[in-house]
């Protein structure tokens, strides 16, 4: 078997998605997610330019090889471009693979070690009431674990409130950024917000009692010792998890949180390769593993990174709103299924025109996820509908402090 063709294509149902499809001499056809949200067009290129010729004859089969040299070949190593390219062949080989094989992918990494995936949802809302009611309705689409987001007074925008009006003036249910030439500038003020969030935990508890799974994203915004702050402020509310508390990159940054708070930490959505986790998964400086299989290069290193963590009790909880495609959600399904140390999965649900162009054979039921049981990834590309829905330029928002400087979004 060889591969005949691998074909780029950059679709907009609601939002940017890039997709690659390689074709083998045989029919059977291989999807892949390469969607790198604001900056959709430099992955495609690198796919159109420089991979795409790359794989014409070569053995689909042969992943692992075949994702080395993609690695390795281009001397330019890591980063989200590359990274989102080298997934996106990955991806689509696994499909191709479980095809031939008559298989979900699943089964070729060893079979299910779960019968389902527990999924949490995003429950937002601009004041206490309309969060409550964000988390009613989130309870009675199944929902047994649920991420809280809340407007901050005096900020007018923040990140994942989807119903509060963003400096856009649009909603962000499916996508913060905004289409145009140029990012919307949003506010922040971490004092205000240190001072507010545990009054919410407080709240939301009160209401809902201790029993619901609580989540939260820092979304990188505050130093290591303001997150050390709020997570000794949030231990009394049980948090499922804190995410993002501080950028990652300087991983140390973390031994200081660590040092302060019992709360557990998830990290790592921005994360390209195993070398971002090493020190943190290693020091045991985390709880949980947010990579996504669309920026981390695909499934195969992704179930590498789960391997390593298991040696150290760390468990997944794969990044999943509606920046990773249906394909790349439906691989992160399968070696979440297949791996021992699955902790839980984001789950943002896809808007109707994205489910036209990614046809699925996912299942989401009383809380728990699955990928199906069709044979290779479990996700059909709609060619005719994708093209119907042209790219548009879009870009995610960016914050400033009151004194004008350039804040972490």
């Amino acid at each position: 078997m060889k591969i005949v063709s691998a074909e780029v294509f950059v679709t907009s149902p609601s939002r940017n998605f890039v997709t690659l499809r390689v074709v083998t001499d045989e029919g059977v056809v291989g999807i892949g997610d390469a969607t790198l949200n604001g900056r959709e067009l430099a992955v495609a290129a690198y796919l159109k330019e420089h991979i795409a010729q790359l794989l014409i004859g070569k053995d689909p089969h042969r992943i692992e090889d075949t994702w080395q040299f993609l690695y390795r070949s281009s001397y330019w190593r890591r980063g989200p471009v590359t990274m989102a390219a080298i997934a996106a062949v990955d991806m689509a080989l696994w499909d191709i693979k479980g095809k031939v094989a008559n298989m979900p992918v699943y089964q070729l990494l060893g079979g299910a070690s779960r019968n389902g995936l527990r999924a949490y949802g995003h429950a937002s809302g601009a004041d206490i009431p309309s969060l409550f009611d964000s988390v009613r309705e989130h309870l009675e689409l199944g929902y047994k674990s649920i991420r809280i987001q809340t407007a901050i007074p005096g900020i007018k925008a923040v990140y994942g409130v989807a119903a509060q009006a963003q400096a856009s003036g649009e909603r962000y249910d499916y996508e913060p950024a905004g289409r145009g030439a140029f990012p919307q500038e949003e506010d922040w003020d971490t004092r205000a917000y240190l001072r507010h969030l545990p009054t919410v935990f407080e709240a939301v508890r009160n209401e809902f009692g201790p029993e619901i799974p609580l989540l939260h994203d820092g979304h990188h915004r505050m130093t290591p010792i303001q997150a050390a702050k709020l997570g000794k402020a949030l231990e009394p509310y049980d948090l499922f998890w804190l995410e993002d508390c501080t950028p990652a990159e300087n991983q140390e940054a973390l031994r200081l949180v660590r040092q302060h708070t019992t709360t557990p930490l998830a990290i790592g959505e921005i994360f390209n390769t195993v070398f971002d986790y090493q020190t943190i998964i290693k020091e045991q400086l985390i709880d949980y593993v947010r990579a996504a299989s669309t920026h981390f290069g695909g499934i195969s290193p992704l179930k590498k990174v789960m391997d390593f963590a298991a040696q150290y009790q760390i468990k997944s909880g794969f990044h999943g709103p509606t920046d990773i495609s249906p394909v790349g959600f439906a691989a992160q399904l399968h070696v979440g299924l297949a791996i021992h140390n699955y902790g839980i999965q984001e789950y943002m649900q896809h808007s109707d025109k994205t489910n036209e162009v990614f046809e699925q054979s996912m299942t989401f039921k009383d809380g728990y996820l699955h990928p199906g049981d069709k044979p290779g990834i479990g996700v059909e590309f709609n060619v005719e509908a994708a093209n119907a829905f042209p790219y548009q330029q879009a870009y995610l928002p960016y914050n400033r402090l009151v004194d004008g400087t350039v804040h972490d979004w």
